[in-house]
């Protein structure tokens, strides 16, 4: 397991006051971080541009040192010995970048190779492991500038699986590709964890990725995480519920408030000239219950539907909560 224990990093700027004074002032990037990045499992770091998550990254991979705090594998301090470290770390960005467009997808993965002193013939059998495994192998001695997004992007996984890490940060592994190629990444991150047992860490803005993948969250909010646990767990935390919308005909308004108050206090009711939409936020009634409950009710259901929360609202809820302290 690699275990992050109360990291801090600060950085001074440099902030202009006037045509002579220039004032010195310390950024708290990191503030007290911990986690735990166990092999198998693929864990979530959300938080918007500038909460922390690069600064953490960075620290994670022993390219950033920090200020204070302790980063452990397998109960190892990483700084130790950074070069061993690095053995078991690699990193998958998004985009387009760290890869040599000049070079084939061949030379790419020998060059990477090589900077993690691996033996030639490990390199090269590597090499051909991966480039067959992502699809790449007939493409191999043609330069990555003549590579797609998808394919330069399927090359940057090859090259980051190219030392056999045991644990692997990706950040904003999808950002920019095609619908389907982004599908068929995720299917490949969840079986880097599932069945090659690596340790994964994501950085996304896409919330729904997250949803799909990340077994445990953290929420970073101005270098610090504000919140964290499975997906089911924040929600509860934050008091989101599923909601069960019915839209109703407009003469049952009358009748409507005893009705719901038998189901439950947390309901809201929005009326027009021709229909009623009530909003019920409950974790236990089902939609077919729902249905039920107003049929036996005779209440006429034009329309109904059931919306479960997502990260992207916990993410506002976050964001508005810590506004308001």
């Amino acid at each position: 397991m690699l275990e992050a224990k109360g990291l801090h990093k600060y950085y001074l700027s440099r902030i202009r006051k006037n045509l002579f004074k220039i004032e010195k002032q310390e950024k708290h990037a990191a503030k007290n971080i911990s986690l735990k990045m166990p092999k198998g499992k693929i864990i979530g770091v959300l938080g918007e541009n500038g909460a922390g998550k690069t600064t953490l990254i960075k620290m994670l991979t022993t390219l950033l040192l920090p200020d204070k705090g302790q980063i452990v594998i397998d109960g190892v301090d990483i700084n130790q010995n950074v070069r061993e470290t690095r053995k078991k770390l690699n990193m998958i960005a998004g985009g387009e970048r760290n890869i040599y467009w000049r070079l084939n997808a061949l030379e790419n993965l020998h060059y990477f190779g090589s900077l993690y002193k691996l033996p030639k013939q490990e390199i090269k059998n590597r090499s051909e492991i991966l480039l067959k495994q992502f699809g790449l192998w007939e493409k191999r001695t043609i330069p990555v500038e003549q590579f797609s997004k998808g394919m330069k992007q399927r090359l940057q996984i090859a090259k980051g699986l190219i030392n056999d890490p045991e644990y692997i940060f990706l950040d904003e592994p999808t950002l920019g590709l095609d619908v389907q190629i982004a599908k068929d990444l995720r299917v490949c991150i969840k079986e880097l964890a599932e069945k090659e047992n690596k340790g994964i860490l994501l950085t996304t803005h896409y919330m729904a990725e997250a949803e799909e993948l990340c077994d445990y969250i953290y929420i970073i909010e101005e270098g610090k995480i504000v919140l964290e646990g499975t997906k089911e767990v924040i929600f509860e935390k934050l008091s989101l519920t599923k909601q069960l919308v019915l839209h109703v005909h407009s003469e049952s308004e009358p009748f409507l408030k005893e009705i719901l108050e038998g189901i439950t206090e947390l309901y809201t009711v929005e009326s027009d000239d021709e229909k009623v939409m009530v909003t019920i936020f409950s974790n236990v009634l089902t939609l077919q219950q729902g249905i039920n409950y107003f049929n036996d009710s005779n209440v006429q259901i034009v329309h109904v539907s059931q919306v479960s929360p997502t990260l992207e609202d916990a993410l506002i809820k976050v964001k508005t909560i810590t506004r308001e302290n």
